[in-house]
């Protein structure tokens, strides 16, 4: 039975491909499994902007380390505002003052968000921003923004795999949110802060949160307490049956998350 707008085709895209039957998220026409951990985060945005933005595309590290520090020098003097901000919406704030007319939108928009996440979570602490390191790596120079201070390399490592996995989720709630708003002209951050709207939703990007609160409920097997399982799962139920956002029906089982995020 066809149900809403099932089988009926949205947009084209060479971006990403979510196949939730099969449990299977492509990215540039690779297997997330095949990116994910083994090629460095610049290097798949560079594979994803080949052909859109080939100007951007070359020597990505360098370009995105150039639009981190531009991007610090127009968000460093909003630092103040951001007390009393959750990071989410210190990151909306944030972005939402870089103007559309900037020059090299890709960069700056990739750029900007690792400085806003830094910076969001710092002000939430009450704490003054760091500035960027150009010559870092994006997700060694977020961490470091973070904690004034350099990361251990494993933590490095799995920052930019969870950045490689969730680059591009087709259409999902925000991806389609950020390309109705770019399908109007807005422009590329413009864009970028309609996404960032959708994704702070509790049954989208806030997801992980109720997720550790399931785990806790849950408990462990080394505490012993792993038998809580079963009642968990039956005062849940009817709560899971009715909580999916605009996007699940194309994950189908992989909702709401790809396997490397699990």
């Amino acid at each position: 039975m066809t149900i809403g707008l099932d089988d009926v085709v949205a947009a084209e895209t060479a971006l990403s491909h979510v196949d939730g039957e099969a449990g299977r998220l492509i990215i540039g026409g690779h297997d997330l499994e095949e990116l994910a951990g083994r090629v460095a985060f610049e290097d798949v945005v560079a594979m994803l902007w080949s052909g859109l933005a080939p100007e951007v595309s070359a020597d990505p590290r360098a370009r995105l380390g150039e639009a981190r520090a531009r991007a610090y020098g127009h968000l460093a003097p909003l630092a103040e505002r951001l007390a009393g901000l959750t990071p989410v919406e210190g990151m909306r704030l944030l972005l939402a003052s870089l103007a559309d007319a900037q020059e090299d939108h890709p960069a700056l928009a990739v750029g900007a968000a690792g400085v806003a996440a830094a910076m969001a979570v710092r002000g939430a602490q009450g704490l003054a921003p760091v500035e960027p390191d150009a010559s870092a790596g994006h997700a060694a120079d977020i961490l470091r923004m973070m904690r004034n201070g350099p990361a251990a390399t494993d933590e490095v490592r799995g920052l930019d795999t969870y950045l490689v996995t969730v680059i591009d989720h087709g259409l999902n709630a925000s991806t389609f949110t950020a390309r109705v708003v770019a399908s109007t002209q807005a422009g590329i951050l413009s864009s970028v802060v309609a996404g960032l709207c959708a994704l702070k939703g509790p049954l989208h990007g806030g997801a992980p949160g109720p997720v550790l609160d399931m785990l806790d409920a849950i408990g462990s097997l080394e505490n012993g307490t792993l038998g809580s399982m079963p009642r968990w799962l039956g005062a849940s139920a009817s709560w899971a049956s009715v909580t999916a956002s605009t996007g699940c029906a194309i994950r189908g089982r992989m909702c709401s998350r790809p396997p490397s995020e699990g």
